[in-house]
């Protein structure tokens, strides 16, 4: 499966399906209040069967008529959104992980909705989808692959509307392939230290707007509720916060290519993100580690380079990489260069863990097995 996302021209008829996204706002609302009702009545559940066909009923009705405004397969996605939601919530609790049940969305927060095989009609060569009854023209920015399966429509903060086509394509089978084997250690002067010395600089994207973003803040906070001027200040500073996730995923996406197009084998560490969130702040956010890893690992099935992924526990800055030696001093993260006690050789910080995760990461891609003493998982 394949998404190629078009943004839509702007046009009054956005307005429709910024109602229509409203809607399976109040559906989704609507839902989840009968599901909790529900469960604190009898003890049980309400599968998406049973709720597509009461909404299909509610449609009928006098209250509930303005869900016929929106497709039916939206309002039955709605349906399964939920469902989708209990279930992973039902599981999570399975498996002892924290996890809090699916919460109420203000409607003007609500993102999307989905079409399945109808209510939508795309005309690739005029640039054109109808969804609905109305036809609506898209930026074409490439050209679309395979058969279009399902079709999201969707929002952003600034008010921009965005489709996103679905499409099942074949598959194209990439050939195994040799060449460098490298293990990186992220950070936060320095975004990835190579264990070959390559290393990647760390861009601060959230310092390198910060003046702009305080000055939007600055207006919209003197702006009195509910006025014109107010929205106007709001649409300054999401489309300022837009900015910078921008210039963030192109980095992202032109550092993944870079590198898979250099390494066959790519090891990196596990991350914690909530702990380090708590430990360095907003700057964790700012440089979006783990969705670099998603798109390192999309990028990867492209050119055939592997991707192994280190055990978070494993303490890859605290093992002399020279001699095996751990050092339990190494916990407090001020310290930035220490010598081995065992072998007296210097480390840098971050070169050290690089070269253990690489080590471990070549072991684990080969299926050797890994003792605990090189490990050093406790």
């Amino acid at each position: 499966m394949k998404t190629f996302r078009f943004k839509l021209y702007n046009s009054d008829y956005n307005n429709a399906l910024m109602r229509q996204i409203n809607i399976a706002g109040l559906i989704y609302n609507h839902c989840l209040a009968l599901q909790k009702r529900y469960y604190r009545l009898f003890g049980k559940y309400i599968n998406a069967n049973r709720l597509k066909v009461h909404l299909t009923k509610l449609k009928r009705t006098k209250r509930f008529a303005y869900m016929s405004k929106l497709g039916s397969q939206a309002v039955q996605d709605v349906a399964e959104r939920i469902d989708r939601a209990y279930n992973l919530f039902w599981t999570n609790l399975k498996r002892k992980v924290k996890t809090s049940p699916p919460k109420f969305k203000a409607v003007r927060r609500y993102k999307s909705f989905t079409l399945k095989q109808s209510g939508w009609k795309l005309d690739e060569q005029c640039g054109r989808i109808r969804l609905g009854k109305k036809w609506y023209g898209y930026f074409q920015s490439r050209k679309i692959e395979g058969k279009v399966k399902t079709v999201t429509v969707k929002r952003d903060a600034v008010g921009d509307i965005y489709v996103y086509l679905c499409c099942e394509v074949q598959s194209i089978p990439v050939k195994a392939r040799t060449g460098k084997s490298v293990g990186f250690d992220f950070g936060l002067k320095q975004f990835l230290t190579g264990s070959d010395g390559h290393d990647i600089a760390s861009p601060d994207f959230f310092m390198l707007n910060a003046k702009r973003i305080k000055t939007k803040c600055r207006k919209l906070f003197h702006k009195q509720k509910g006025s014109h001027n107010r929205e106007r200040a709001r649409l300054e500073l999401a489309r300022a916060y837009r900015k910078m996730e921008n210039e963030r995923k192109d980095f992202h996406f032109k550092l993944a290519r870079k590198l898979c197009e250099e390494y066959a084998l790519i090891s990196l560490e596990t991350l914690n993100m909530k702990w380090m969130a708590r430990k360095h702040g907003r700057k964790v956010h700012s440089l979006g580690f783990c969705e670099f890893v998603k798109i390192l690992e999309y990028e990867a099935q492209k050119f055939g380079t592997q991707i192994v992924l280190i055990d978070r526990w494993y303490a890859s800055s605290q093992i002399c990489n020279n001699c095996g030696y751990k050092n339990p001093e190494l916990k407090d993260l001020r310290i930035r260069e220490w010598d081995c006690p065992e072998c007296g050789v210097h480390h840098d910080r971050d070169r050290n863990a690089a070269i253990n995760i690489h080590r471990v990461g070549a072991s684990t891609h080969r299926g050797d097995e890994v003792s605990p003493e090189q490990s050093g998982i406790c």
